[in-house]
This record gives structure tokens, sequence and C-alpha cells, in this order.
């Protein structure tokens, strides 16, 4: 249920989504159901649907959501899956994420004066009536700068923006970049820069938020108790189609009408959303259990079949990691500290884990061509930007074991694991995530192919993890993880700053480099405006690190969601994202 612009939230965490689409061995490598991916439409018939009806739809997830709905400080992607049908962008976009005026609030840059201009809509309104107003914009960046809400959301590409640093910072108690010309009641909103980027004119940029925040209602609320607060658990207020109804935590919300939605009625009456296991997904679209759903990829072929359902599909802007503690996060400073003595800290011992892997070959036996390694760090969609001449880490056990004997790891005499250059027992703790009935099966894979190349990596804890457990241990840069496994859905543009940066929250390899800096600000350069050299600094970044490897990719999937085939006008589209929930009702 990633389906929405997830530029427009710059990115999400998600689940285990490297093996999450891998159930039964496929007794054949037959990329059948690439085949049957590529032939599936973005949408469902678009035509006029009648009034009424509810439908209940799927998250699919091992674990309960967190339930936190408030875009400023949300950073998992089942929240934003749950939140979906009431959350709603400032702006709308074309299908190629570029931001237009077809949204609630219209936009407007101006480069010489280093400005971007935002005007909410009259009678865009929350879902309590009140009109969404210039504070409620403002707003939003309070929360995310204040570093008593404990967003992960503030990066230096945020920081750009004139006096948000000074307000995070503590020394000042307003943020003198952002203007209210006709008042906080107003709905204008003049946002300054230091510098302007070339790709401000994509969602997702990073670069200017693109959500509001209801301050009329959220004002009462310290900073500090915003996250664990029942207007933000239980009693959220949005300006999307749809409003709460009823959370039973971390299992289901149930969505009513928004009687004051800016569009008009939508044509649903109501919308539940529940949890449901990946393990059971194929039985509960042959049951027909949920109107929406996504497919488990590895059970396609017990589904494909199924009467009652409309397919459609996308490669999504997301892929999976492997991923190496290189350092902490250090909070005084708000930025990486990196350790250059850290266990991971050898290039070739990262390089020689990544070549020892075999992706391919998984991706063979358990999916149907569904699944795909991925070669970078910057994905196909992305265009010119993807530097289509690296080739990543295929497996070449030969390679990684002379990448170890060059950097010295070794092994005494009848021992079967490496020492580290230092002669001392080496043992490499991964946390991985738990998902589908195989992933255990596939994370021992690795285990073993480890193994072979004289690596001894074990499972921290000892077992795999519960994804909240996970983003615990990640976030708080917890001892006990050496390595790990995770996956991104990504923002729209392909500026990297915002997981990647020194100044990045989500930069949870911790890795911090003057040549990693550099390139990341050549990519967002007033150079950059053109774009042959831009696309030459995105290639210089992802051939840096693919050499420092201290992030590798590796896979991507098709997302095949499963649609009731008496429901018309729900759509993948980028252009559709602001609207599907509107649109989406049952044919007549």
């Amino acid at each position: 249920m990633k389906r929405r612009a997830l530029g427009a939230f710059g990115v999400f965490m998600a689940g285990a989504m490297l093996l999450a689409g891998c159930g039964k061995s496929s007794s054949t490598s037959s990329n059948s159901g690439a085949k049957d991916a590529k032939k599936f439409p973005e949408q469902t018939a678009m035509t006029t649907a009648k009034s009424g009806g509810s439908i209940t739809v799927a998250e699919e997830t091992d674990t309960p959501f967190t339930g936190i709905f408030n875009d400023e400080l949300a950073d998992t992607a089942p929240d934003s899956d749950v939140a979906q049908f009431g959350d709603e962008a400032l702006f709308g976009t074309d299908d190629q994420y570029k931001i237009n005026n077809s949204g609630s609030a219209t936009f407007k840059l101006n480069r010489k004066a280093k400005t971007v201009t935002i005007e909410v809509k009259k009678g865009v309104k929350w879902s309590d009536g009140k009109q969404v107003t210039a504070k409620d914009v403002e707003y939003a960046y309070e929360i995310i700068a204040n570093k008593d809400s404990q967003s992960t959301r503030y990066t230096s590409s945020l920081a750009d923006i004139v006096g948000l640093a000074a307000y995070h910072s503590g020394k000042a108690k307003t943020i003198s970049g952002i203007d209210m010309p006709d008042g906080a009641n107003g709905r204008k909103v003049v946002i300054h820069f230091n510098t302007m980027k070339p790709g401000m004119t994509q969602s997702g940029n990073g670069f200017f938020w693109e959500y509001a925040a209801p301050y009329h209602y959220l004002k009462d609320v310290p900073f500090s108790k915003l996250k664990s607060s029942d207007k933000i658990r239980k009693n959220p207020l949005y300006y999307g189609p749809f409003k709460v109804s009823k959370v039973v935590r971390g299992q289901s919300v149930t969505w009513v009408r928004n009687p004051y939605y800016w569009r008009g009625t939508p044509k649903l009456k109501k919308i539940t959303i529940s949890v449901v296991s990946p393990n059971t997904a194929s039985q509960s679209i042959k049951s027909k259990k949920f109107d929406v759903i996504n497919v488990v990829n590895s059970q396609w072929k017990e589904v494909k079949g199924t009467k009652g359902y409309n397919f459609v599909a996308k490669v999504p802007l997301s892929y999976s990691y492997m991923a190496y503690k290189v350092g902490k996060w250090d909070k005084k400073s708000g930025s990486v500290k990196m350790n250059k003595n850290s266990k991971m800290g050898n290039r070739y011992l990262r390089q020689a884990m990544a070549y020892a892997m075999n992706i391919d070959e998984v991706e063979k036996h358990y999916t149907q061509g569904l699944s795909f390694r991925v070669k970078t760090l910057i994905p196909e969609q992305f265009g010119d930007f993807n530097n289509s001449k690296l080739a990543g880490f295929p497996e070449n056990l030969k390679k990684a074991n002379a990448l170890l004997d060059k950097a010295g790891y070794k092994k005494k005499k009848g021992e079967t694991y490496r020492r580290d250059p230092n002669g001392k027992k080496l043992t490499i703790h991964l946390a991985a995530m738990s998902g589908s009935p195989n992933q255990e099966a596939i994370v021992q894979n690795y285990i073993q192919q480890w193994k072979k190349v004289g690596l001894h990596v074990t499972l921290t804890t000892g077992r795999l993890i519960e994804f909240n457990s996970w983003v615990d241990k990640i976030e708080n840069d917890d001892p006990s993880v050496d390595v790990f496994m995770g996956a991104w859905s990504l923002s729209s543009e392909p500026s990297q700053d915002d997981m990647y940066g020194a100044k990045a929250p989500f930069n949870f390899s911790r890795f911090a480099t003057a040549e990693n800096t550099k390139l990341l600000k050549e990519m967002n350069s007033e150079k950059s405006f053109n774009h042959a050299y831009r696309v030459k600094k995105f290639h210089e970044w992802q051939a840096y690190m693919q050499k420092e490897a201290y992030v590798v990719p590796m896979y991507n999937s098709y997302s095949i969601t499963a649609v009731n085939s008496k429901l018309v006008n729900y759509s993948l589209k980028p252009s559709q994202s602001g609207l599907v929930w509107y649109k989406t009702g049952f044919k007549k």
C-alpha cells in the first residue's frame, strides 16, 4: 500500500521488503511473474463511480503499526499506509512528480529572490471545519526543527531555510525565514532560502516541507509530548477526503468521510484498513477478505487466477539494502560521529561481504521474476541519474576472498573463520527483520555464504527482529548491531542528503566523509541547474558509494495490488495520489 507519491513525504523506513516477497521456493526460475506484472495497468477503469459503500484495505505486516498520525513525526511506511485516506500533501504533481497547482495549495518558485511562495486554497479545511492557515504550514516546520519533538525529519536540506538552524539550536524563538504576509490566519507563506536547488520543482525534494499541521488543535501540547499525545495517536485532524473514526491501536483504523473536504464528497462512505500477516495474504485474496490488498510476490501463482479482482502493478520507488554501522548519531551536534576504528570500518571487509552474497540466485529461487537485484543506490526510475555502468555486487566468492586476504583478515591453522587484522577473533552481528515464512531461511543462506569466505556472522539477539524493535535498535545505534538489512520507500526527487548526509538522522550507517559531503553538496549546487553537470555528480556519487560500500543495494520488486473488480478509479499514478481516495468508488 505504499502507492502514494512517497516523495511528498520524503523517505520512509519500510519493512523487510528485500525478503517480504519470498515464500515457498519456486520449482523453476520462471520469470512469468514479471511478464504478468508488465501487462498490468497502473490503474483500474477510470469512470463515474456511484456514491456510497464501504471497503476493507489490507496493511501487510507481521508487526503492529505504531500509529503516529502526524507527517512531521511519522517515519515508517506502515504509519504512512494507514494514514493515507486522510493524509494529503499541500501540492499536486504530474506523473513525473513535478509540482503543479492542482493540490490544496499553489506553489511559486522565485529563483532570483530565493523564495518559494505557498498559498493554501480557500476552503481547504481540517476535519473539524477550520480553514488550513499560514500558521499551520509554518507550525509544521516548528515541529520538525524543535529538538523536543524528536522528529527525524530535520535535515541539512531543510536547514538551508533562513533561520531554521537558529530555531533548531535554540538561538531563536521563531523561524525568521518563513513569512506570513497576510498574518498567521491568512493563507500565504513565503519561505526564504540561503541557496536555491535544482530539484525544488519536484515533489519530495527535501528542501521544503509539503504538509501542514493543525496549530489551533496542537498548540497546547508541548513539543516533547506531541508524539505520545492522544491528539496524534487517537484523534488526529487531517484535511484529506476521510477522517479518523476509530483506531484499534496497532491493528486497524476506520475512516469516514471528511464533511469539510475541499474537493467535495468522497465516493466511498467508509474505509477500514487492518493489519494482516504476509503469511496469510494469499488466503485473504482467495477468500475475498479485502477489497484492496497487495500480492505477496512469491504467492503470485496461487492468486493470479482469482476472480473478482483486477490487478494493477508498478515498480515502486524503493529498494532494500545492507548497511554497516561505522559510527553513532551525536544528538548534541545533530550530526553523524564516525568511528574510523569501528569493526566494520575496513572498506575491503564491507566489499567482501557484499560480493559473497548470492542475491541473483536467491531472486531466481524464491520469486517468479518479481524481484531483482539493484545495482546502485539511485534506481533506474530516476532515468539518466542512474549510473547504468555500475555492476553493483554480483556474487564473486573469489573476489571476496582476495579482498579479505588483502585487508589482513586471515585464518589460523585449523580454524574455520578469519580473524581481524590484529589477530583477534571476529564475530559480525547482523540485524535483520522478521517477515515472511522463508525470511529466516534466506538470511541463514547469506550467513552460510559469508562462512564460505571465512566470515563469522551471527544474528543480533540470535533471531530475526520484529520491525519496531529493529527500528529502535538501528535509530539508537545499539552496540549489538554491526551490520543491518533494511529497506527504503524513496522520495520522488533523487537528492540523497536526507538519507546519507552527515546531518541526516536517517543516515543509519553513520558514515560521514569529506568526499561524500562534497558530492552531495555538488549535486544540489548552483552548477547543478545544468542538468548534464548534475547527472555527472550523481554518477560520481554512485561510483563512490560502490567503492566505499557503507550501504549496499540489494533488491527491488514489482508491486502488484489486487483491487475488487467492482471498484473503479483506483490508481497508482503519481498525478492521482492526492485524488485516488476521493475518486475511488463502486462502479454504477
